[in-house]
This record gives C-alpha cells, sequence and structure tokens, in this order.
C-alpha cells in the first residue's frame, strides 16, 4: 500500500444543523488515534438516516439505507469497510466495500459519504478516509476538552452549534462564500483557525476549501 492509499480509521464525533444553510447538516469525523477532524456537509434526509441509526430509533417502514441492509442480506452480500476516498473541486467520494459472505467477488461501489456512511453504521464495519484526503481535507485540532471529544445527535432539528458563542460572522451568512474569495491568504488562515477554535466545523470547511482552490492554481 502507498502512501497516497494509507486509510486512516475515522469515527463520528458529531452532527449538528447548519446555521448558514437552510437544509443541511455538518457531520464532523474524527481521525480515531489523533487531532484531525473531518467536516463533510450533508442533506438532512442523509442527516436523519444517520441519527436514527445512531440513536437506535425503530421506523414503521425501512427507509432507503434500511432497505440496501435488507437487500444485501437476501443475496448474501457483506459490507466490510466505508472509505472516503478523494476529493476533488470541494466534493468528497466515498467507497462502499462489499463482497459475497463467503469473501469471493470483491467489489468498490461509488457513494456520496453520507450515503455510505448512513449505510456503513447499519452494518456495523469501519469507516476510513485515505490519508492523501485527510492531508487535504482534515482540520487539526490543537486540544479539546475530554467531555467534548464524542457529541452524539439527540434530536438533529433542534441541535445549535456550539460554534455560535465566538466565531465572527459576516454581514450576510449567506454570502460568507463570496467574502472568502476577497482574503488574502493570512486573514484566511486566521479565520480558519477562528473556526476550528470555536468548533464550527461546516464554516472551517468552507475556509478550508477555499484555501484548497488557491492552492491548486
Amino acid at each position: 500500500m502507498s502512501k497516497k492509499d494509507k486509510k486512516v480509521k475515522l469515527e463520528i464525533l458529531g452532527l449538528s444543523a447548519s446555521h448558514s444553510q437552510s437544509g443541511s447538516f455538518a457531520l464532523v469525523l474524527g481521525e480515531e488515534s489523533g487531532k484531525r477532524r473531518l467536516p463533510i456537509i450533508i442533506g438532512m434526509f442523509e442527516a436523519q438516516a444517520i441519527a436514527i441509526e445512531m440513536e437506535k430509533i425503530p421506523s414503521h417502514r425501512p427507509m432507503t439505507h434500511d432497505l440496501f441492509k435488507s437487500f444485501a442480506h437476501a443475496f448474501g452480500i457483506k459490507i466490510s469497510e466505508i472509505v472516503i476516498s478523494d476529493l476533488h473541486e470541494g466534493v468528497f467520494y466515498a467507497k462502499i466495500c462489499c463482497s459475497f459472505s463467503d469473501g469471493s467477488n470483491y467489489t468498490e461501489i461509488d457513494a456520496r459519504p453520507s450515503d455510505a456512511i448512513a449505510i456503513g453504521i447499519r452494518f456495523n464495519v469501519p469507516i476510513y478516509a485515505y490519508e492523501a484526503v485527510m492531508k487535504e481535507a482534515g482540520i487539526i485540532l490543537q486540544d479539546e476538552p475530554e467531555d467534548d471529544k464524542k457529541d452524539t445527535p439527540e434530536d438533529i432539528s433542534s441541535q445549535t452549534p456550539r460554534s455560535k458563542r465566538t466565531v465572527p460572522k459576516t454581514s450576510k451568512q449567506a454570502s460568507f462564500e463570496e467574502s472568502l474569495t476577497e482574503m488574502n491568504v493570512e486573514q484566511l488562515t486566521r479565520l480558519l483557525e477562528a473556526a476550528i477554535q470555536a468548533e464550527d466545523y461546516e464554516k472551517a470547511a468552507k475556509i478550508r476549501d477555499e484555501l484548497s482552490r488557491r492552492n491548486q492554481k
């Protein structure tokens, strides 16, 4: 395995409602044996699917990801792991790694990370990201209180990010991405540090993406 293909094991640390994009949620993944965080913005349906399974909330009828699980079990398909495999122009890509129960016919299925993770937690399989993805998109958290390491969502419809405490806001939150294009690298770096300190991973992800775009030019 090359350094580029080295996998980093992740765990779900938090899921909170976006305060700048209606209907969006910030899913925060953390390096299991490190301090890097990988924030991913996902949709409401996928956020609900993840939260429902994490909280073991029973559903009267199977949701889409539950249907996938039933289908896989019925045909003897085994899910072995989920891998966040790539990041291109701010879009994350993932793979659902599966095979038949006897280990034959190994296949990697392309998926959105939100769907892949919603499926992965239903099969209780590990979640990984390639080191190249973590290097490009991972956010390093210097220190965090032990009690705040894991923040399992209880009611994603009413959660408020802790980041609202200290992160400075632009005059119009909706135009936040536009304001980033007018900042220089030093300003972006300072803003990124403030967002990380305030644990506003959604805002940090947007600043990170802007910095990445400039580095690619």
